[in-house]
């Protein structure tokens, strides 16, 4: 008897180790937090254009139930889809040889730079007037704004693989196309996917300010329809909706890059011990 209860408490030891080592319960907690000092606040200074959080999340529970919130969803995720699968199949590549020929990068660095610090909402009259107001301009937004990201990840990635594997692997005979393949992309795969995590995120907030800007249509359009009535309770469950949507992205993300780059993580762990 006194054998199984010493197990039984071990066993409980150990769960609240695992509860305690984990972020949910963290994250749990800082969000009821948050949402307290919401309806409080709310309630204190609040009025019309500030609803609290129990009132946010009911007219959010009622979009999901509007066929109107699904048709902005499909149209603005057809310019993140198209526009984010555009960036990735330029800059992966680009950010690839980028990284490995430097006589490439020095004339291709200046325009990255530009990308990097240029405000985008400035662009996007630039673009509506090349190619049109409809789903061409969002789709080429969508890419200027997360293009970068996956550029520069991808470029570092490359940077960052050991130069004696490459050196070791010509000495042994290996040509270019064994080199890429057996060293370069696979020592550089972690940073191409934290480049798409990241390119996800940018990707989302220019699919939002395009539409907020200059094409009134999807989600953007929604916000923009909801402030124009002063409807603040539908206008802050649209915006919950799409952060919710940024970080289910930003997820499975994160979850195909754990999954993709384990073998990165083990050898690190092995590294260490």
């Amino acid at each position: 008897m006194t054998v199984h209860q010493g197990g039984v408490a071990t066993a409980a030891v150990a769960a609240r180790r695992r509860i305690l080592d984990a972020n949910w319960p963290y994250q749990l907690l800082t969000f009821a937090l948050f949402a307290a000092a919401w309806e409080l606040y709310a309630r204190e200074r609040g009025g019309l254009l500030l609803p609290g959080f129990a009132e946010t999340v009911r007219a959010t529970a009622g979009l999901l139930a509007d066929a109107e919130l699904w048709r902005a969803l499909y149209v603005s995720n057809q310019a993140l889809v198209l526009g984010f699968g555009l960036a990735l199949v330029v800059g992966v590549p680009a950010g690839i040889l980028l990284g490995r020929f430097r006589l490439l990068e020095r004339y291709t660095d200046v325009y990255l730079n530009i990308l990097l610090v240029t405000p985008m909402a400035a662009i996007i009259p630039l673009l509506v007037m090349s190619v049109g107001v409809g789903l061409a301009s969002r789709v080429l937004l969508v890419t200027v704004f997360s293009v970068v990201m996956v550029v520069v990840n991808c470029r570092t990635g490359v940077r960052q693989v050991d130069p004696s594997l490459i050196e070791m692997a010509r000495s042994f005979g290996a040509g270019e196309r064994q080199i890429w393949a057996r060293i370069l992309l696979p020592g550089a795969l972690p940073a191409i996917m934290t480049g798409a995590r990241l390119g996800i995120g940018r990707a989302v907030t220019g699919m939002v300010i395009v539409e907020l800007l200059m094409v009134s249509d999807g989600l953007g359009g929604l916000i923009l329809r909801y402030r124009g009535l002063l409807k603040a309770p539908q206008l802050y469950g649209t915006v919950v909706i799409i952060l919710a949507e940024a970080l289910l992205l930003i997820s499975l993300a994160r979850w195909g890059e754990r999954k993709l780059t384990r073998w990165a993580r083990t050898q690190t762990a092995g590294g260490a011990r």
